[in-house]
This record gives C-alpha cells, structure tokens and sequence, in this order.
C-alpha cells in the first residue's frame, strides 16, 4: 500500500474520506521456484529492477516509486538466470483511455568469472494512439543491450552500452548509450568512482530519423545528480543527449556516519545549431546516520552552476540549490 501527499493537504482526516494518495504498490502472487532450473512465475502489480535500473527501474527514491501490472516469468541455475517480463502500460478498453501501450522486455546474468557477470538484454516498447491523427503514429521501438561488471586487485568496473532501434510515433530510431565507471574502496572506509555516460543527441530533431537515446523506465535519480534536472531523457536535454563526466567518493569516519560527494559537468551530446553543448555542472553533498538496522538519517545538498546549453533549451536560467532532510523507516 502506498499513501502519498503533503503534509497540510488535508486538514483532518474527519472531513476527508476520499483517500486520493492512496493506491496499491505491489500485489501479486508467485507460484513455483526459481532455483536449480526451475520457474518462478509472477503474476500481478510488481517492481521490477533490472540491472543497474538504467533502463527498467522502480524508483525508490520517489515517496511512489514505480510498480507495473504485469507478469514476470524468471529461471535461474549455477551460472546465471533469465527473467522475461511482460507488462500492460495502457489499455483502450480500459474507461477513458485512448491508448494501447505494452512493455515486453527479458535480461539475463550470466556468471562468467567468479568475479565478472554479463548481462545481456533486450526491451521493446508499443504505444498506439487512436486519436493520434493522421500517419503512421505507432511506436515499435527495440532496445538492445550488454552490460559487463566485475573486480580485480581491488578495483570495480562497469561498462554497459545499448542501442535502440524501431520508430517512434511512425519516426525512424537509431540511438545508443555507453558508460562506464571504475571505482576503488579504501579497507572498507569508503573509495573513489570514475564516472562516464554518453547517451546519443539529435542536433537536427526535424528529419526524419530520431537519434537521441530514451532512458525509458529508469531509476536516473541514481545516475545523473540528486538536483533531478535529467529525470526524463530525452525530454530534459532538449534532445540534444547528455555526457556526464563525474568524480564519487564516499567515506565512513564511523560504522553509523557516511558522507558522498559527488561531482558531476554535464554536456550535451550534440548540438546542432546551438551555440553552445554545456549544461553545466553539479556538487551533491550526502550525509547519513544509521541509527539502528531500521532507522536511517540522511541530509543533502544540491547546488548547481548553470551553463548556457541549460538556457538555450529553457531549462535553467540561473544557478540553483536544493537540500534536503529524510527520514528512512524499514520495517
């Protein structure tokens, strides 16, 4: 169950009965066992978090997160598993809506090493509008990808890259992401994480080939600042792309106290006709006191220094800041 709403939305909850902030998060039934070559089938609302929630992801940093009405089919053995996914976004026959959309999607891990994993995916997204007008405005978009993470002599590494293909609302797609991180702890006192991504732009978004990649279901909390300026790519990046060049370190000075810092310069990926490809930059700064197994404090602050590539698509006019306070109840 998930409540959601502002304090001070309601006055009392003698006057209001309603309960529009609430809905059900999760509700599902699993049959059968996934282990030792066996299926486990899920059927119902669900999370669903595949990978590093770069393109399918529940959110969990949101008070709502996200939950899909779908069915989940997973197998798994001594050197991997695969899960296939298959969810209904929006149905015409449902009330009002005029939109049929579907997620179809599988991922596998396999163990290559008992220090490397690969992953290897694909995703394919449909949306059809039936009052969309005239053309061809259907989306039958593919998505592509392999991700590879593993260590050595005390160093982490990840590298992913996808490709997209298909169209989208009847427009040719030919887009792709790549990134790549390489991080080294310190005796458990905390490390250092080397940060890259590149996902493509369209610096001429008139033709008729769409290049900017689409970051679907992602959690892009987790990746591109805690100011939250790139949670919709492409939307948020005017579809120009997005490069992001970060530096992460955290550092535990005692087993309940944790400090992140992390600093990141954005770029656009292309372009085109503007006159300039720089967002900008961003200093996010965490705190968190663990209080007990569950109980956790946390205080950050955001500030970002805008770029002229954040103006010239109206995005940001003027440097900003963000803080915050939280509370983490686990229970």
């Amino acid at each position: 169950i998930q409540d959601v709403r502002l304090w001070g939305s309601e006055g009392n909850t003698l006057g209001d009965f309603s309960a529009n902030g609430l809905d059900v998060h999760q509700a599902y039934i699993d049959l059968g066992k996934a282990e030792d070559g066996g299926f486990l089938g899920r059927f119902g609302r669900q999370e669903v978090n595949f990978g590093g929630q770069r393109l399918i992801g529940s959110v969990n940093w949101a008070q709502q997160a996200r939950s899909f009405d779908g069915i989940r089919v997973g197998s798994g053995g001594s050197v991997g598993n695969i899960d296939v996914f298959a969810a209904k976004l929006a149905d015409s026959q449902a009330g009002d809506v005029d939109v049929e959309a579907d997620l179809v999607s599988a991922y596998g891990t396999w163990d290559i090493t008992e220090t490397q994993d690969l992953d290897l995916y694909w995703i394919y997204d449909h949306r059809e509008d039936d009052e969309a007008g005239p053309g061809d405005q259907k989306t039958n978009r593919h998505t592509f990808g392999a991700r590879w993470v593993g260590n050595v002599s005390g160093f982490v590494y990840r590298a992913e890259g996808s490709y997209q293909s298909g169209t989208l609302l009847g427009t040719d797609v030919s887009a792709f992401m790549i990134g790549g991180r390489l991080a080294h702890g310190f005796a458990g006192k905390g490390g250092v994480t080397l940060w890259y991504d590149y996902l493509s732009g369209d610096g001429d978004l008139g033709d008729d080939k769409l290049k900017v990649f689409d970051t679907l279901f992602a959690t892009n909390h987790k990746f591109y600042g805690f100011a939250d300026l790139f949670l919709n790519i492409p939307l948020d990046t005017g579809g120009r792309g997005l490069q992001d060049i970060a530096v992460k370190g955290t550092y535990r000075f005692h087993p309940a106290w944790l400090v992140r810092l992390d600093l990141h310069s954005f770029h656009m990926a292309d372009k085109g006709p503007l006159t300039s490809g720089h967002f900008g930059e961003e200093i996010d700064v965490v705190a968190s006191w663990r209080y007990n197994r569950y109980l956790n404090l946390s205080a950050g602050v955001a500030y970002v220094f805008q770029g002229d590539g954040w103006a010239e698509i109206g995005r940001l006019a003027k440097d900003m800041g963000w803080v915050y306070l939280m509370l983490d109840a686990r229970f």
